[in-house]
């Protein structure tokens, strides 16, 4: 077990101003980033899907016509006018008509990008949904070519998401205002050895950003045992904090951020650009494909869910409910009451509860450093 690391009084104070500045956030809670899963259906049947998604849904993709009236809604009502779209499923690319979804948006002034497993992804393809205002694509590269399969359980899949990332390289290295993009990893025990040779083999192909995630136990994944002990947590993390600063042999480097699950202590601003803050229903809300209005995708508790597009406006239901998403004191029981870091955590990440009146499904905080 690793031993607590006292934080600095400069530490201390960056944290409570940083409190402050949550405090001040939340307050607003100004909609910034909706998420539109527009579809259940998925081409892979990966081991650590959070949403258990198959390849045939029994939940119909959403027309395009129902959530045009959520963005209609959002103009209409919405405080921050400046907001971005990122649609997902399921797997979005086997819609056929996301170029007219991606217009819809645009129409409105916003901005949008989708998050892909790339498998449908051919240059033409991109080229299509570049001329319908795309402007950010993420996709996910779950290590060489053995544990991204071994994860993925497609033998396509590495090269379609190497071949996406080149796509994307040329486009960003000629028009790097109007379009970025990201690559996500989520870590395990297979994979998490092979980390450094995955970076070389990103910064040389071209990546500048880079997202980290550790498998969480929702969906699928709670059937699969892909999460990672304390100790080998701890190495990621270590990992993490190195690859901030590497350059290569031709001094080239890559931008890596763990992703926003949950408080790391010491690891604050060494593993990642920003301080812990669970933004679900803050900043960030989410049109599920049946309708559910909730926070980020990865929330998907019956507690948690807010209402449903068929039945209300989604405006109306970001400024009147989400009130378990802003005042969390309802989770500061059990080990979080009596924790001394609970005023920079509060409980960890929303999509690590069930409900709310369970305990979190883990503690980042008690990984690294041992009981907070």
């Amino acid at each position: 077990m690793a031993s607590k690391t006292k934080l600095s009084l400069g530490d201390k104070i960056k944290r409570n101003i940083f409190a402050l500045y949550r405090k001040s956030v939340t307050k607003r809670h100004e909609l910034n980033y909706l998420f539109w899963e527009c579809t259940l259906r998925c081409n892979l049947n990966c081991r650590h899907c959070g949403s258990d998604c198959l390849k045939s849904s029994g939940i119909k993709d959403m027309p395009i016509e129902d959530f045009a009236r959520v963005l209609d809604s959002i103009k209409s009502k919405n405080t921050a006018k400046n907001l971005a779209v990122a649609i997902t499923g399921g797997e979005p690319l086997v819609r056929d008509d996301l170029e007219k979804a991606g217009m819809e948006i645009i129409r409105r002034g916003f901005s949008w990008g989708i998050v892909t497993n790339a498998l449908l992804l051919s240059e033409e393809r991109f080229r299509s949904l570049r001329k319908s205002g795309l402007s950010s694509m993420s996709v996910s590269l779950d290590g060489l070519e053995e544990q991204h399969t071994y994860l993925r359980r497609n033998p396509k899949s590495f090269q379609t998401v190497v071949s996406a990332i080149e796509i994307m390289a040329e486009e960003h290295r000629k028009n790097p205002q109007g379009f970025i993009f990201d690559v996500i990893t989520c870590v395990h025990r297979g994979n998490l050895a092979e980390l450094p040779e995955l970076r070389d083999f990103l910064i040389q192909k071209g990546v500048g950003d880079w997202r980290i995630f550790s498998i969480f136990p929702s969906g699928r994944a709670a059937s699969e045992d892909l999460s990672l002990s304390p100790e080998k947590y701890r190495q990621m993390m270590d990992f993490i904090a190195e690859t901030r600063s590497y350059r290569n042999e031709e001094g080239k480097g890559i931008h890596l951020n763990y992703s926003c699950e949950g408080y790391l202590g010491s690891y604050e601003l060494k593993a990642r650009d920003f301080f812990f803050f669970c933004r679900g229903g803050i900043n960030v809300g989410s049109v599920m494909c049946d309708g559910s209005i909730s926070a980020c995708l990865s929330v998907r508790g019956r507690d948690f869910i807010q209402g449903n597009i068929y039945t209300d406006d989604f405006m109306d239901v970001w400024n009147t409910r989400y009130q378990n998403m802003r005042d969390r004191s309802w989770a500061k029981k059990g080990k979080c009451a009596k924790c001394k870091s609970w005023k920079w955590c509060n409980g960890n990440g929303l999509h690590l509860y069930d409900t709310m009146s369970s305990p979190p499904a883990h503690c980042n905080l008690e990984m690294l450093e041992g009981n907070p």
